[in-house]
């Protein structure tokens, strides 16, 4: 079997056996030889009624950055909600937090992905293609996909008996990085094995200003490069594959490491002595993070003649704790004998269970049904208090019908019930009890306030749907509609927490009364594919009853140096916006291409924006390719965001400029790959509206030159 691509198409030529590549609808189908020609989008595309981005290698290379989300933002609607340089977690659409899904061979990443200052744990080297589900995906991939679905999977495997690899090197100017990852795979006869080894080091990084502004203290920042910000990661996986048959399994062990830096300015009361040049730009001082994210995983699957069953199971240990200088805002508390700079400390014990199968008797309706469960339990350590203990159970079980009467018309539609059961512990801080009563409260505040987290238990359930439609009135044109209810269960943060979240530097309140989030979502896509320009243009509006959010309450919290209280609370609200997408082959081996996007977010109940939501933005990307070599330039324009909740900063706009260059060079028997790109080409000082550092008005990393070796090799048996 040979598969080839040229742009925008997929050329396939087969005999024997076809083993088809898309985990729901895999199958042994004997041909006889054939030759294939279709857009590749497209193809995918007409399978489902939201809208799909498919991210393969190419795309993955040219856009790498060594941190997934940061490469995936290229994508209109897709943003990276980043921590520094080091860590990000997907917004799709203005949604993030526990309303993206992040899923790696059928098995949902889970970490503590509810803090705007936590990362995900995944080797951006060992991404090999990636689908980018926009839209409500609850019906398909549990409540907490109400806002879109990352999905991570593997490429096919060679065809051919062989031993492969690949060495990769990279190396970025702004924080002085330098990583690189080995991978190591076989593939004989049935069996298919990829070992990965991946580091990466960097220093603080740079950014265009001279000082920052937090408190309306003025700081400044030596050598423009921010103190602390360096860190390391180291990350380790294991995947087999075994195929006979209609049989297939797989099987992935990955380990991930990270330890970064917090600028020190950005943790506590704002100090100008803490952020004095330490002679050093790439130690690793206090305050930091590390997570260790250990993922155990397989997937079984068989197809018979009309049926095809799939079981995903999973166990992930996700270990985080935040380390700072043992500090205390009540005189009695003493010092820890062990660990006595351990902050906070989590440890996340995720087991995850999935089963689907897929009847296909018939060649105008097709079944599909799905059972999920998952439990976690998650225990807390350090000196200070955010969120308790807690052990959460979930299940799910759906049902998607498809309607395909002929080539032109598809029409799904389907139900999901979910039910959750959250066990939350509680937690008497005797510290603030002494505290209180040293400061003259009343005896009723003291016995209210030194129970920090009250024991709550919890049940939800609730259904989900969704009906939607995809037509082809010709093949160049794609029509698509999409309509769902969607539901979420609150988050043990959303129910429980209640301490100081460093960083937003506020009083973080649950509310253990919270209903389950609840909304109508509207997806409409139409793509145009023709043979020398593509578009795609995909509104959408959301409405939701009761979405929760942080709420500042008015409320004096009784912690010291606290501020008000911002509660978790529910209110009507409303998304609405939409992508566009072209690209125009133009003549001597140039192409031009354009993605934009716009979210428009309200709050109905308090008649004001939504926080976090990003802000509209433009790319003009201008390309030339030939043979072995490309170069592109782009310019990236963000608009103003003035939309902002209430005690959120409006962010002004920018426009950038990037520049890229790719070359695949004959060396012996392989191409060594050179990528070369320049980001923020004049050093513009601009702000991410989604940083977690904008709110200390940190700007985004200044300019950056980066180079990306791939050294690929094979030997056939």
């Amino acid at each position: 079997m040979r598969i080839g691509m040229i742009p925008g198409m997929l050329v396939v030529c087969c005999t024997g056996t076809l083993h088809a590549q898309e985990p729901d609808s895999l199958r042994n189908v004997s041909l006889s030889e054939i030759v294939v020609t279709e857009n590749y989008q497209y193809l995918r595309n007409r399978n489902t009624t939201l809208h799909l981005d498919v991210v393969g290698k190419e795309f993955l290379k040219e856009h790498f950055s060594g941190n997934l989300m940061q490469t995936l933002e290229q994508l209109p609607g897709v943003h990276s909600m980043d921590i520094g340089s080091g860590f990000s977690k997907p917004v799709i659409r203005g949604m993030g937090f526990n309303r993206v899904s992040v899923t790696e061979n059928g098995i949902k990443q889970e970490g503590q992905q509810w803090g705007a200052d936590h990362g995900l744990e995944i080797d951006a080297f060992n991404v090999e293609q990636v689908n980018i589900r926009k839209g409500p995906a609850s019906l398909l991939y549990g409540s907490d996909a109400m806002g879109g679905v990352v999905e991570i999977t593997q490429a096919a495997p060679p065809f051919d008996d062989q031993v492969f690899g690949e060495v990769s090197l990279l190396g970025k100017s702004v924080n002085g990085l330098f990583g690189g990852s080995v991978m190591l795979g076989v593939k004989k006869d049935r069996w298919f094995t990829k070992l990965r080894f991946s580091e990466q080091h960097f220093g603080d990084y740079r950014i265009p200003a001279d000082t920052i502004v937090y408190l309306t203290q003025k700081m400044p920042v030596h050598d423009r490069r921010l103190k602390n910000t360096a860190g390391f990661e180291r990350n380790a996986s294991l995947f087999t594959q075994y195929r006979k048959g209609a049989y297939m399994s797989d099987y992935m062990v990955s380990n991930a490491y990270q330890k970064v830096g917090f600028f020190p300015g950005a943790h506590g009361i704002p100090d100008p002595s803490r952020v004095e040049d330490d002679g050093s730009a790439r130690n690793i001082g206090l305050p930091y993070s590390t997570v260790n994210h250990l993922k155990v995983t397989t997937h079984q699957e068989y197809a018979w003649e009309n049926i095809l069953a799939q079981w995903d199971l999973g166990y992930q240990n996700n270990h985080r704790e935040e380390w700072s200088l043992f500090h205390t805002h009540y005189g009695s508390q003493p010092v820890p004998e062990t660990d006595p700079d351990k902050e906070l400390a989590f440890v996340l014990n995720t087991f995850s269970s999935g089963m689907k199968a897929r009847f296909t008797g018939s060649s105008v309706w097709d079944h599909r049904m799905g059972w999920d469960v998952q439990y976690q339990r998650n225990t807390i350590s350090g000196y200070s208090f955010l969120l308790p203990e807690y052990s959460r159970f979930t299940t799910g079980i759906s049902w998607l019908t498809t309607w395909k009467p002929d080539e032109m018309l598809s029409v799904s539609g389907g139900l999901r019930y979910d039910f959750g059961k959250t066990d939350i512990r509680s937690f008497t801080d005797p510290y603030l009890e002494t505290y209180l009563r040293e400061q003259g409260y009343s005896e009723e505040i003291v016995e209210k306030s030194k129970t920090r987290s009250y024991p709550v238990k919890r049940d939800f359930g609730d259904f989900s749907g969704s009906l939607g439609i995809v037509w082809a009135p010709a093949k160049a044109h794609l029509l698509k509609a999409n309509v769902g209810h969607s539901f979420r269960l609150p988050g043990a943060n959303e129910l429980a927490s209640n301490g100081v979240h460093h960083g937003t530097f506020r009083h973080e309140q649950g509310d253990p009364d919270l209903g389950s989030e609840r909304g109508w979502q509207l997806d409409v896509a139409y793509s145009f594919f023709g043979t020398f320009f593509s578009v795609t243009v995909s509104p959408f509006a959301s409405w939701f009853s009761n979405y929760i959010y942080l709420k500042p309450t008015g409320e004096w919290s009784v912690l010291p140096h606290a501020g008000q209280i911002y509660r978790y609370t529910g209110a009507e609200a409303l998304f609405a916006g939409g992508e566009i997408s072209a690209k125009v082959d133009l003549p001597l081996h140039f192409s031009y291409e354009l993605g934009g996007e716009y979210v428009y977010t309200y709050n109905l109940d308090e008649h004001i924006p939504l926080s976090f939501s990003p802000p509209g933005s433009l790319r003009n990307t201008l390309s030339w390719e030939k043979k072995r070599m490309r170069f592109h330039v782009e310019h990236q324009y963000i608009a103003d965001q003035n939309r902002v909740a209430r005690n959120e900063d409006p962010t002004p706009g920018a426009q950038l400029f990037h520049l890229g260059a790719g070359f695949r060079i004959p060396v012996g028997r392989t191409d060594v790959e050179l990528t070369l790109s320049a980001r923020n080409l004049f050093n513009t000082k601009y702000y991410n509206h989604l940083s977690f550092y904008r709110k200390v008005e940190i700007p985004e990393p200044g300019r950056n030159f980066q180079l990306l070796i791939k050294i690929p090799f094979k030997k056939l048996f």
